[in-house]
């Protein structure tokens, strides 16, 4: 007997994520999660493998915007809950799912689909390229001072339950959404997850904390955190762990930041999926004992070439043609012509002579301006075929802030 690739029904769902689950190791999640998960799968999106009443393979994609350069709200799947079952290894069940998931995305006209990888190792084959990095730190706040911007003491801040503001943060991070690529907006529902706090999830800290800064009664930053309380002989020893922080100006970023390193009780800041170029690591005192570790986070892969590079802007003019490999999905390779600059782009096929080669891995890794095609070419990915050509394209595929995801899904 074979197995059933179909798309989901609601019926099936517990079976469904409970086989997702089994896959990411069997940990149970609160009833809460599982049932706010429940809400959000969008159903004729997700797709599952059966053999007979079991689901042995699962994938999913959200539909979300994701924020280009130039600051444009792109269609784009948000792949999602992908697991192989580990009796059913091997057989190409992952392949085609990707493959099914891949025409459905191209089907509903969405140029992009995105995707955390739980291991980066898995996606390239499909054609997709990391295209977004994050930073983790832990500072030493007992010997790492904090300089701030001018203005920060005109910025008020007051505690206040999460529940109680989360409809003033959630405006906070929509104001942001434009300013950086890589950000996606937030579809309805999922603002509840930030509210989820179940205490098997605190790994030993307190309850979610949050502290929102006002300036002339507006909201203009937040950040939710949790302190873990430690000590030693010498005295206290606790950690400030840091689960979103969101500012609208230098002065509410400088304050908030303050206030966590000033908690008391407390000696380290333990900061995770920030953005590489955020600006407390060019106030700090001393860089090396916030202990920066730079993890990939979002991975890019281009369904429509022209569609997905027409949408996005240039930081200089661009005049080049693209020779374009992509064996999964076999439409988008050829030659594309690229014409674009800061107020907009056209990019269309062409019989004209190549300028730069790459396969479509690697376009998806420059695409929101966070890695540079030169870079990717010092690496020999990707081909410099007229003189000149590989310089003009990546100072104009780059991006003046880097591209930064603030959350999985």
């Amino acid at each position: 007997m074979g197995t059933d690739l179909r798309v989901l029904r609601q019926d099936d769902w517990h079976e469904w994520y409970g086989s997702l689950i089994r896959a990411f190791g069997g940990v149970p999640e609160s009833a809460e999660e599982r049932e706010l998960f429940r809400e959000l799968t969008a159903y004729d999106r997700s797709i599952g493998v059966w053999d007979g009443e079991r689901c042995v393979g699962t994938a999913g994609a959200f539909g979300f915007r994701l924020t280009v350069p130039g600051g444009a709200s792109v269609p784009a799947a948000g792949v999602t809950m992908v697991s192989v079952a580990g009796t059913h290894r091997r057989r190409g069940l992952l392949t085609s799912m990707m493959r099914r998931q891949l025409d459905d995305v191209r089907s509903w006209g969405e140029p992009l689909a995105v995707l955390t990888a739980s291991e980066p190792v898995i996606y390239g084959r499909f054609g997709y390229g990391v295209g977004t990095y994050h930073v983790n730190a832990e500072i030493d706040t007992t010997r790492v001072r904090l300089s701030v911007p001018p203005g920060t003491d005109d910025v008020r801040l007051r505690y206040a339950a999460p529940a109680d503001v989360l409809d003033a943060c959630e405006a906070v991070y929509a104001r942001l959404v434009p300013r950086r690529p890589g950000m996606v907006a937030r579809v309805p529902g999922w603002e509840r997850l930030w509210l989820l706090d179940p205490e098997s999830d605190r790994g030993g800290a307190s309850p979610l904390q949050c502290v929102v800064a006002e300036r002339d009664g507006e909201v203009v930053g937040f950040v939710r955190y949790r302190v873990k309380a430690d000590w030693e002989p010498a005295g206290p020893k606790g950690t400030v762990v840091v689960s979103d922080l969101e500012a609208l100006d230098p002065a509410t970023h400088g304050a908030l930041w303050r206030f966590l390193f000033d908690l008391d009780l407390t000696s380290r800041i333990d900061a995770r999926r920030r953005p590489v170029d955020e600006a407390w690591q060019y106030l700090v005192s001393d860089v090396r004992r916030c202990s920066l570790l730079v993890r990939d986070s979002l991975h890019v892969r281009l369904v429509d070439v022209g569609a997905a590079l027409e949408a996005r802007t240039y930081q200089t003019p661009v005049d080049v043609v693209l020779e374009v490999e992509d064996s999964f999905c076999p439409w988008n390779s050829g030659r594309w012509r690229l014409s674009g600059d800061a107020k907009g782009a056209s990019c269309a096929r062409t019989t004209d002579t190549a300028d730069l080669a790459l396969s479509v891995r690697e376009l998806g890794a420059a695409y929101l301006g966070g890695v540079s095609l030169a870079s990717l070419a010092g690496a020999g990915l990707v081909r410099e075929v007229r003189k000149g050509a590989l310089a003009e394209a990546a100072v104009g595929f780059g991006s003046a802030v880097a591209p930064w995801l603030p959350h999985g899904f």
